[in-house]
């Protein structure tokens, strides 16, 4: 099984363009401790052939350019991209779909409740439903991960429920709790040997999702924030990250401390917000991550398990 991460930034993006903060001038001036970023996505394959994408970020078409093995590699019209897996229906993880309208055979993996999400918005309605098939995937049940023809890619997914909330154009009034459903999932992908999970948004630990993940090969997990009122502290922002439904990396009830007792190969933290000081080769965040066994996703990293 082979992955690579296609963007590893948060919403937005490194830097974020309308962000004049220290971190994003730094990017912009091509600093090489302050690597940019693209939004999250990321693509998995059972034989370098065929790929699904698990999310379809705004930024598709720019990874789909910066990534080969995405590219058409024969006839006039082709793709190896053969669908598309989704974690919920924030704008960065479903718009890059409005990228694929070109009339190419996919199948869009999702929850009920994200299909329908899909299903009321007319503008999804430029992925012709007799070439895109959008195919529902009930949680806790593992499937086969096919094409738009049924035919299968080699690997399964199974899509189960996380800590989180609904998409910020789905809020009405006050802000919504913290909730388990279908609105935020994490994904695993299985060769039948190997266990690759992905969970871009997730707003706490729980005891149920430790016992999942532990002894898996790689988990790429949010690495939004690195503490929970950072934008506040750093006057760019209102909203914690409990508030947009992260856990933070650091603290007693961050990623660090959730993950230190699991068994995992290679940890990633991946979704990583413009102000998060590990994105910085050289901060004192990235250092204690690293020492933590931690990994810090990049735009074009290669997984291979």
């Amino acid at each position: 099984m082979l992955a690579v991460v296609l963007g590893a930034a948060a919403g937005g993006g490194f830097p974020q363009w309308n962000s004049n903060a220290d971190a994003c001038r730094r990017a912009r001036s091509g600093d090489p401790a302050a690597k940019p970023r693209t939004q999250a996505s990321a693509a998995v394959s059972a034989d370098g052939a065929f790929w699904f994408l698990l999310n379809a970020s705004p930024d598709l078409r720019q990874q789909i350019e910066n990534t080969p093995a995405l590219q058409p590699h024969e006839g006039k019209r082709s793709s190896p991209i053969a669908g598309v897996v989704l974690t919920g229906g924030d704008v960065d993880a479903i718009a890059g779909l409005l990228v694929l309208r070109e009339m190419q055979p996919l199948a869009i993996h999702s929850t009920q409740r994200i299909k329908s999400v899909l299903d009321a918005n007319p503008i999804f309605n430029v992925l012709a439903d007799d070439v895109v098939e959008r195919r529902t995937v009930a949680l806790d049940r593992r499937v086969p991960l096919t094409d738009a023809r049924g035919v299968a890619s080699g690997l399964e997914i199974e899509l189960f429920a996380v800590p989180g909330k609904v998409p910020l154009y789905l809020e009405a009034g006050k802000a919504p709790p913290i909730v388990e459903g279908e609105e935020t999932v994490g994904v695993l992908v299985t060769d039948g040997a190997k266990r690759l999970y992905f969970i871009p948004g997730c707003a706490r630990m729980t005891p149920e999702l430790a016992r999942r993940l532990d002894g898996a090969d790689v988990v790429l997990f949010d690495g939004t924030l690195w503490t929970d009122d950072e934008m506040i502290q750093a006057g760019i922002g209102k909203k914690t990250g409990q508030r947009m439904g992260h856990m933070s990396v650091s603290g007693p009830e961050g990623t660090m401390a959730a993950f230190a007792a699991l068994k995992i190969g290679r940890k990633v933290l991946i979704h990583i917000n413009n102000s998060n000081p590990i994105l910085l080769d050289d901060s004192p965040e990235r250092a204690t991550v690293t020492v933590s066994g931690w990994e810090v996703a990049y735009d074009g990293m290669e997984i291979g398990l």
